[in-house]
């Protein structure tokens, strides 16, 4: 993965453009949300770029967190400081808090291993819909509105033992969702091995808004009309 491949640079600034930004989703993350494509009305850089931007830039601490603040529109200029500060906060020109990271521990600036984290991390995160999300729903007896189905990256967080390992990949160890009238809030944990060692863990949390009660027909439509859409792009 050439991360430089979407993302541009103007004025000490990080810009993502729609394209870039719908590349990514798609090529890196197999990600095939509509709320990525480049003509989408409500378009969204997905927070899994703006991850692997983070990681890029700060390395990786062996205790991360990533609060996601905001859903981040193409080409928005994004501040990425130059700190050494644990708590750093992304902001735009205009002031809007976009990500904070919070981090503590030994930081690693490994090239070779935060580009294989960070790849298996988005390889992993782009299969939560519909392996993950689609029976969390069904046991819970709601869903998403298919019409306009909303699903929202708030928050990751990575914990790392030590950075003595190599061709890191991430497994599922539990998934939960809990839910509050028409919001859904969902875990998502998970753990990272190498050589068939345990090296470190992580939870990515998900907002579903606009629960209904589950239809099974809609739903498998939600998900026919998914893979349609990855089979042909």
């Amino acid at each position: 993965m050439r991360l430089e491949d979407f993302f541009s640079l103007q004025d000490n600034t990080i810009l993502v453009g729609r394209q870039q930004a719908s590349n990514f989703a798609k090529q890196i993350a197999g990600d095939y949300n509509p709320i990525h494509d480049e003509d989408a009305k409500r378009f969204c850089v997905p927070g899994d770029l703006l991850f692997a931007l983070g990681l890029n830039q700060y390395g990786l601490s062996q205790h991360m967190c990533f609060n996601f603040g905001g859903m981040v529109s193409d080409n928005v200029p994004l501040l990425f400081p130059q700190t050494d500060e644990n708590d750093i906060s992304i902001c735009a020109d205009n002031g809007k808090e976009y990500l904070n990271i919070n981090r503590s521990g030994e930081c690693s600036t490994d090239q070779a291993l935060i580009a294989d984290l960070t790849q298996q991390y988005v390889k992993f995160s782009g299969q939560t819909f519909p392996h993950i999300l689609v029976p969390l729903m069904k046991d819970k007896n709601v869903m998403i509105n298919t019409e306009r189905p909303l699903v929202i990256y708030e928050r990751m967080m990575i914990n790392i033992d030590d950075f003595d390992f190599q061709a890191p990949t991430l497994e599922l160890s539990s998934s939960s969702l809990e839910v509050e009238g028409k919001r859904g809030n969902v875990s998502v944990k998970f753990v990272v091995k190498a050589n068939d060692k345990t090296v470190g863990h992580g939870e990515k949390n998900i907002v579903l808004s606009g629960l209904r009660e589950y239809d099974q027909d809609k739903i498998d439509q939600l998900v026919k009309d998914y893979a349609s859409r990855k089979e042909s792009i």
